[in-house]
Protein backbone atom coordinates (compact mmCIF):
# COMPACT_ATOMS: atom_id res chain seq x y z
CA UNK A 1 0.00 0.00 0.00
CA UNK A 2 1.63 3.27 -1.23
CA UNK A 3 1.45 6.42 1.25
CA UNK A 4 -1.69 8.21 -0.42
CA UNK A 5 -3.96 5.09 0.12
CA UNK A 6 -2.78 4.60 4.12
CA UNK A 7 -5.96 4.41 7.02
CA UNK A 8 -6.53 8.21 8.01
CA UNK A 9 -7.79 9.48 11.20
CA UNK A 10 -11.84 8.67 11.58
CA UNK A 11 -11.79 5.99 9.07
CA UNK A 12 -13.96 2.96 10.10
CA UNK A 13 -12.66 -0.47 9.57
CA UNK A 14 -13.18 -4.11 11.05
CA UNK A 15 -10.48 -6.30 12.22
CA UNK A 16 -10.42 -9.58 10.16
CA UNK A 17 -11.36 -13.04 11.41
CA UNK A 18 -8.33 -14.72 13.98
CA UNK A 19 -8.08 -17.47 10.82
CA UNK A 20 -7.36 -14.29 8.44
CA UNK A 21 -5.23 -12.64 10.76
CA UNK A 22 -2.96 -15.78 11.26
CA UNK A 23 -2.40 -16.43 7.80
CA UNK A 24 -0.46 -13.37 7.86
CA UNK A 25 1.88 -13.84 10.79
CA UNK A 26 5.38 -15.47 10.59
CA UNK A 27 6.31 -18.61 12.64
CA UNK A 28 7.41 -15.82 15.49
CA UNK A 29 3.69 -14.63 15.43
CA UNK A 30 4.76 -11.10 14.28
CA UNK A 31 4.29 -9.32 10.87
CA UNK A 32 7.13 -7.19 9.77
CA UNK A 33 8.55 -8.40 13.45
CA UNK A 34 5.52 -6.44 15.07
CA UNK A 35 4.02 -9.10 17.27
CA UNK A 36 0.35 -10.35 17.26
CA UNK A 37 -0.51 -10.92 21.07
CA UNK A 38 -3.57 -13.02 22.56
CA UNK A 39 -5.34 -10.37 23.99
CA UNK A 40 -6.11 -8.33 20.40
CA UNK A 41 -7.96 -11.92 19.54
CA UNK A 42 -10.99 -10.46 21.31
CA UNK A 43 -11.43 -7.84 18.87
CA UNK A 44 -11.74 -9.83 15.99
CA UNK A 45 -15.02 -9.46 13.58
CA UNK A 46 -15.27 -5.95 15.33
CA UNK A 47 -15.77 -2.24 13.89
CA UNK A 48 -13.74 0.58 14.90
CA UNK A 49 -12.70 4.28 14.23
CA UNK A 50 -8.50 4.92 13.16
CA UNK A 51 -7.74 6.97 16.43
CA UNK A 52 -4.53 7.96 15.33
CA UNK A 53 -1.99 6.47 11.79
CA UNK A 54 1.12 4.78 13.87
CA UNK A 55 3.59 5.86 10.90
CA UNK A 56 5.63 6.69 13.92
CA UNK A 57 5.96 6.02 17.18
CA UNK A 58 8.43 6.47 20.27
CA UNK A 59 10.76 3.92 21.32
CA UNK A 60 10.88 3.76 25.29
CA UNK A 61 13.23 -0.03 25.65
CA UNK A 62 16.52 2.42 24.57
CA UNK A 63 17.40 5.97 24.65
CA UNK A 64 13.80 7.62 24.08
CA UNK A 65 13.33 8.10 20.57
CA UNK A 66 11.16 8.60 17.53
CA UNK A 67 10.93 5.36 15.38
CA UNK A 68 9.38 4.77 11.94
CA UNK A 69 6.88 2.41 11.34
CA UNK A 70 5.08 1.43 8.13
CA UNK A 71 1.41 0.38 7.59
CA UNK A 72 0.22 0.25 11.05
CA UNK A 73 -2.51 2.15 12.83
CA UNK A 74 -4.44 2.87 16.00
CA UNK A 75 -7.70 1.97 16.99
CA UNK A 76 -9.28 3.02 20.21
CA UNK A 77 -8.22 -0.37 21.48
CA UNK A 78 -5.91 -0.96 24.80
CA UNK A 79 -4.11 -3.96 25.98
CA UNK A 80 -5.57 -5.50 29.95
CA UNK A 81 -2.31 -7.58 29.58
CA UNK A 82 -3.91 -11.20 30.97
CA UNK A 83 -1.74 -12.80 29.26
CA UNK A 84 1.68 -10.57 30.17
CA UNK A 85 0.91 -11.61 33.82
CA UNK A 86 -1.91 -8.68 33.99
CA UNK A 87 0.38 -5.82 33.23
CA UNK A 88 -2.35 -3.13 33.79
CA UNK A 89 0.05 -0.49 31.88
CA UNK A 90 -2.77 -0.16 29.29
CA UNK A 91 -0.91 0.53 26.29
CA UNK A 92 -2.57 1.38 23.35
CA UNK A 93 -2.65 -1.57 20.97
CA UNK A 94 -1.00 -1.18 17.44
CA UNK A 95 -2.77 -2.74 14.62
CA UNK A 96 -0.86 -3.51 10.92
CA UNK A 97 -3.09 -2.39 7.94
CA UNK A 98 -3.14 -5.89 6.75
CA UNK A 99 -4.91 -7.11 10.13
CA UNK A 100 -7.85 -4.62 9.19
CA UNK A 101 -10.16 -3.80 6.25
CA UNK A 102 -12.55 -0.98 5.36
CA UNK A 103 -16.36 -2.09 6.44
CA UNK A 104 -17.36 -1.71 2.59
CA UNK A 105 -14.90 -4.52 1.85
CA UNK A 106 -16.67 -7.54 1.38
CA UNK A 107 -13.79 -9.77 -0.63
CA UNK A 108 -11.95 -12.16 1.53
CA UNK A 109 -8.76 -11.47 -0.37
CA UNK A 110 -5.95 -11.91 2.20
CA UNK A 111 -2.63 -10.33 -0.32
CA UNK A 112 -3.65 -6.74 1.10
CA UNK A 113 -0.90 -4.41 1.85
CA UNK A 114 1.67 -6.21 -0.50
CA UNK A 115 1.46 -8.89 2.52
CA UNK A 116 1.50 -12.50 1.29
CA UNK A 117 -0.67 -15.26 2.92
CA UNK A 118 1.30 -17.52 5.28
CA UNK A 119 0.63 -20.72 6.94
CA UNK A 120 3.35 -21.09 9.56
CA UNK A 121 1.29 -19.58 12.51
CA UNK A 122 -1.34 -21.26 15.32
CA UNK A 123 -3.04 -19.50 17.99
CA UNK A 124 -1.04 -22.16 19.82
CA UNK A 125 1.89 -20.16 18.64
CA UNK A 126 0.79 -17.01 19.57
CA UNK A 127 -0.11 -17.94 23.15
CA UNK A 128 3.55 -19.34 23.44
CA UNK A 129 5.24 -16.09 21.79
CA UNK A 130 4.29 -13.85 24.87
CA UNK A 131 7.25 -15.33 26.34
CA UNK A 132 10.92 -13.91 25.46
CA UNK A 133 13.20 -16.48 23.75
CA UNK A 134 15.16 -15.61 27.14
CA UNK A 135 12.48 -16.17 29.77
CA UNK A 136 14.27 -18.79 31.68
CA UNK A 137 10.86 -20.37 33.78
CA UNK A 138 7.27 -20.02 33.72
CA UNK A 139 7.80 -19.00 37.56
CA UNK A 140 10.24 -16.48 36.37
CA UNK A 141 8.87 -14.98 33.04
CA UNK A 142 10.32 -12.55 30.68
CA UNK A 143 7.70 -11.28 28.65
CA UNK A 144 7.27 -10.13 24.85
CA UNK A 145 4.57 -7.83 23.48
CA UNK A 146 4.58 -4.86 21.30
CA UNK A 147 5.69 -2.56 23.40
CA UNK A 148 9.03 -4.34 23.98
CA UNK A 149 9.54 -4.76 20.49
CA UNK A 150 9.03 -1.75 19.26
CA UNK A 151 12.39 -0.69 18.48
CA UNK A 152 12.72 -3.93 15.89
CA UNK A 153 9.58 -3.59 14.27
CA UNK A 154 10.41 -0.37 13.55
CA UNK A 155 13.66 1.78 11.67
CA UNK A 156 15.15 4.79 12.57
CA UNK A 157 13.45 8.14 12.10
CA UNK A 158 15.07 11.20 12.77
CA UNK A 159 13.58 14.85 14.50
CA UNK A 160 14.94 16.86 11.76
CA UNK A 161 12.56 14.90 9.22
CA UNK A 162 10.38 17.22 7.80
CA UNK A 163 8.42 14.48 5.83
CA UNK A 164 6.83 12.99 9.07
CA UNK A 165 5.18 16.13 10.18
CA UNK A 166 3.45 16.33 6.81
CA UNK A 167 2.25 12.95 7.37
CA UNK A 168 1.36 13.90 11.07
CA UNK A 169 -1.15 16.41 9.32
CA UNK A 170 -2.29 14.38 6.24
CA UNK A 171 -3.33 11.45 8.20
CA UNK A 172 -5.12 13.63 10.63
CA UNK A 173 -3.29 13.25 13.34
CA UNK A 174 -2.76 16.65 14.29
CA UNK A 175 -4.32 19.57 13.33
CA UNK A 176 -2.77 23.03 11.54
CA UNK A 177 -2.71 24.81 14.70
CA UNK A 178 -1.20 21.96 17.44
CA UNK A 179 1.26 21.61 14.68
CA UNK A 180 1.85 25.65 15.27
CA UNK A 181 1.95 25.59 19.01
CA UNK A 182 4.10 22.53 18.95
CA UNK A 183 6.87 24.04 16.70
CA UNK A 184 6.67 27.16 18.37
CA UNK A 185 7.62 25.68 21.79
CA UNK A 186 10.38 23.54 20.31
CA UNK A 187 12.00 26.88 19.03
CA UNK A 188 11.41 28.88 22.07
CA UNK A 189 12.76 25.87 24.29
CA UNK A 190 15.98 25.95 22.64
CA UNK A 191 16.76 29.28 23.69
CA UNK A 192 14.89 28.68 27.24
CA UNK A 193 17.49 25.97 28.11
CA UNK A 194 20.28 27.67 26.92
CA UNK A 195 23.04 28.32 30.47
CA UNK A 196 24.86 31.49 30.22
CA UNK A 197 26.89 33.81 32.34
CA UNK A 198 23.54 36.69 31.52
CA UNK A 199 20.76 34.84 32.56
CA UNK A 200 19.00 34.70 29.00
CA UNK A 201 17.73 31.17 29.63
CA UNK A 202 15.71 32.18 33.15
CA UNK A 203 14.80 35.37 31.33
CA UNK A 204 12.50 33.48 28.74
CA UNK A 205 11.11 30.94 30.75
CA UNK A 206 9.70 33.91 32.99
CA UNK A 207 8.57 35.47 30.46
CA UNK A 208 6.48 31.62 29.12
CA UNK A 209 5.19 31.49 32.27
CA UNK A 210 3.85 35.40 32.53
CA UNK A 211 2.27 35.13 29.51
CA UNK A 212 0.33 31.88 30.00
CA UNK A 213 -3.14 33.63 30.02
CA UNK A 214 -2.79 35.48 27.08
CA UNK A 215 -1.49 32.56 24.84
CA UNK A 216 -4.43 30.66 26.76
CA UNK A 217 -1.72 27.75 27.13
CA UNK A 218 0.52 26.74 30.44
CA UNK A 219 3.58 27.24 32.52
CA UNK A 220 6.98 26.51 31.70
CA UNK A 221 7.02 22.56 31.23
CA UNK A 222 10.20 21.64 32.24
CA UNK A 223 11.23 22.96 35.81
CA UNK A 224 13.06 21.17 38.31
CA UNK A 225 11.77 20.17 42.16
CA UNK A 226 12.17 21.90 45.24
CA UNK A 227 13.56 18.82 46.81
CA UNK A 228 17.74 17.87 46.37
CA UNK A 229 18.16 15.29 44.64
CA UNK A 230 18.85 11.96 47.66
CA UNK A 231 16.28 13.57 49.94
CA UNK A 232 12.98 11.23 51.05
CA UNK A 233 9.95 12.84 48.93
CA UNK A 234 6.76 12.86 50.04
CA UNK A 235 4.07 10.26 50.16
CA UNK A 236 0.56 9.77 50.27
CA UNK A 237 -2.12 7.23 50.19
CA UNK A 238 -5.42 8.24 49.32
CA UNK A 239 -6.72 4.47 48.69
CA UNK A 240 -8.23 6.27 45.54
CA UNK A 241 -10.39 3.65 43.16
CA UNK A 242 -11.60 3.53 39.63
CA UNK A 243 -14.37 5.74 39.16
CA UNK A 244 -13.36 7.95 41.90
CA UNK A 245 -13.21 11.74 41.00
CA UNK A 246 -9.73 13.48 41.66
CA UNK A 247 -8.08 16.71 41.00
CA UNK A 248 -4.99 16.94 39.72
CA UNK A 249 -2.76 19.48 42.32
CA UNK A 250 -1.34 22.68 40.56
CA UNK A 251 2.09 22.46 39.13
CA UNK A 252 3.66 24.45 41.70
CA UNK A 253 2.02 22.01 44.46
CA UNK A 254 4.06 18.82 42.55
CA UNK A 255 6.78 20.11 42.07
CA UNK A 256 6.93 20.93 45.95
CA UNK A 257 6.61 16.94 45.92
CA UNK A 258 9.78 16.32 43.72
CA UNK A 259 12.88 16.28 43.95
CA UNK A 260 15.57 18.94 41.17
CA UNK A 261 15.27 15.50 38.41
CA UNK A 262 11.38 15.79 39.11
CA UNK A 263 11.17 12.09 40.57
CA UNK A 264 8.92 11.32 43.18
CA UNK A 265 9.44 8.11 44.97
CA UNK A 266 11.60 6.93 41.78
CA UNK A 267 8.82 7.98 39.46
CA UNK A 268 9.05 11.26 36.72
CA UNK A 269 6.61 13.89 36.98
CA UNK A 270 7.24 14.44 33.01
CA UNK A 271 6.44 17.68 30.92
CA UNK A 272 3.59 16.05 29.14
CA UNK A 273 1.72 15.68 32.57
CA UNK A 274 1.61 19.58 32.71
CA UNK A 275 -1.27 20.19 31.03
CA UNK A 276 -4.11 18.06 33.02
CA UNK A 277 -2.53 20.02 36.57
CA UNK A 278 -5.27 21.46 37.82
CA UNK A 279 -8.28 19.88 36.31
CA UNK A 280 -10.33 17.39 37.53
CA UNK A 281 -10.87 13.58 36.08
CA UNK A 282 -11.86 10.20 36.98
CA UNK A 283 -9.67 7.34 38.08
CA UNK A 284 -9.30 4.96 35.34
CA UNK A 285 -7.51 2.41 37.29
CA UNK A 286 -4.98 1.82 40.35
CA UNK A 287 -1.80 0.54 39.04
CA UNK A 288 0.16 -2.19 41.05
CA UNK A 289 2.44 -4.15 38.34
CA UNK A 290 3.50 -3.61 34.63
CA UNK A 291 5.65 -5.21 32.08
CA UNK A 292 8.95 -3.38 32.28
CA UNK A 293 9.85 -2.55 28.41
CA UNK A 294 13.40 -2.80 28.78
CA UNK A 295 13.61 -6.12 30.41
CA UNK A 296 10.38 -7.67 29.81
CA UNK A 297 10.23 -8.36 33.69
CA UNK A 298 6.89 -8.05 35.39
CA UNK A 299 7.39 -5.25 37.96
CA UNK A 300 5.16 -5.26 41.26
CA UNK A 301 5.42 -1.31 42.37
CA UNK A 302 6.29 -0.86 45.91
CA UNK A 303 3.96 2.31 46.00
CA UNK A 304 0.41 2.06 43.86
CA UNK A 305 -0.03 4.47 40.95
CA UNK A 306 -3.24 6.12 39.24
CA UNK A 307 -4.25 5.99 35.71
CA UNK A 308 -6.64 8.79 34.91
CA UNK A 309 -9.33 8.46 32.09
CA UNK A 310 -8.77 10.57 28.85
CA UNK A 311 -5.65 11.20 30.24
CA UNK A 312 -2.57 10.57 27.79
CA UNK A 313 0.65 11.75 26.74
CA UNK A 314 0.68 13.85 23.48
CA UNK A 315 3.85 14.32 22.80
CA UNK A 316 3.73 18.09 22.71
CA UNK A 317 7.13 19.29 23.97
CA UNK A 318 9.35 16.54 23.19
CA UNK A 319 12.03 17.50 20.76
CA UNK A 320 12.96 13.74 19.64
CA UNK A 321 9.61 12.59 19.49
CA UNK A 322 6.93 15.11 18.61
CA UNK A 323 3.53 14.53 17.85
CA UNK A 324 4.21 10.70 18.34
CA UNK A 325 0.17 8.99 18.39
CA UNK A 326 0.92 6.41 20.87
CA UNK A 327 -0.75 7.69 24.06
CA UNK A 328 1.00 6.32 26.35
CA UNK A 329 -1.17 6.47 30.41
CA UNK A 330 0.93 8.69 32.77
CA UNK A 331 1.34 7.45 35.88
CA UNK A 332 0.17 9.75 38.76
CA UNK A 333 1.23 9.27 42.66
CA UNK A 334 -1.50 9.77 44.82
CA UNK A 335 0.34 12.97 46.70
CA UNK A 336 0.17 14.48 42.84
CA UNK A 337 -3.91 14.62 43.64
CA UNK A 338 -6.76 15.11 45.65
CA UNK A 339 -10.51 13.54 46.35
CA UNK A 340 -13.08 15.26 44.98
CA UNK A 341 -16.66 15.19 46.43
CA UNK A 342 -18.61 12.86 44.20
CA UNK A 343 -21.67 14.79 42.88
CA UNK A 344 -25.02 13.21 44.15
CA UNK A 345 -26.97 11.14 41.60
CA UNK A 346 -29.71 13.43 40.66
CA UNK A 347 -27.43 16.45 39.89
CA UNK A 348 -25.22 14.55 37.90
CA UNK A 349 -28.08 13.34 35.43
CA UNK A 350 -29.54 16.70 35.16
CA UNK A 351 -26.28 18.36 34.23
CA UNK A 352 -25.02 15.00 32.19
CA UNK A 353 -27.50 12.64 30.60
CA UNK A 354 -24.93 10.03 29.91
CA UNK A 355 -23.85 10.09 33.49
CA UNK A 356 -19.96 10.89 32.72
CA UNK A 357 -18.10 13.35 34.02
CA UNK A 358 -16.51 15.76 31.57
CA UNK A 359 -12.60 15.77 31.71
CA UNK A 360 -11.66 19.63 32.16
CA UNK A 361 -7.87 21.51 31.88
CA UNK A 362 -7.53 24.97 33.32
CA UNK A 363 -6.51 27.23 30.71
CA UNK A 364 -3.45 28.67 32.05
CA UNK A 365 -1.47 27.49 35.70
CA UNK A 366 0.70 29.18 37.97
Amino acid sequence: MNERDNLKVGEWVEVRSKDEILKTLDENGRLDGLPFMPEMFEYCGQRFRVYKSAHKTCDTVFPIRGRRMADTVHLETRCDGSAHGGCEAGCLIYWKEAWLKPVEATSPNLVINGVRTKSGCTSQLIDRSVFSAESPSESDPTYSCQATQVPYATTSLSPWNLNQYLQDYRSGNVGLREMVRGFAYIFYSFFAEMRTGIGVGRLLRWCYDKTAVLRRGYAYPRKAGGIPIGVRTPVEDLNLQPGELVRVKSYKEILATCDEATNNRGMRFDAEMVPYCGGTYRVLKRVTKIVNEKTGKLMHMKTPCIILDQVVCKARYSECRLFCPRSIYPYWREVWLERVEQPSRSAAGSRNPAGTEVCRENSSLK
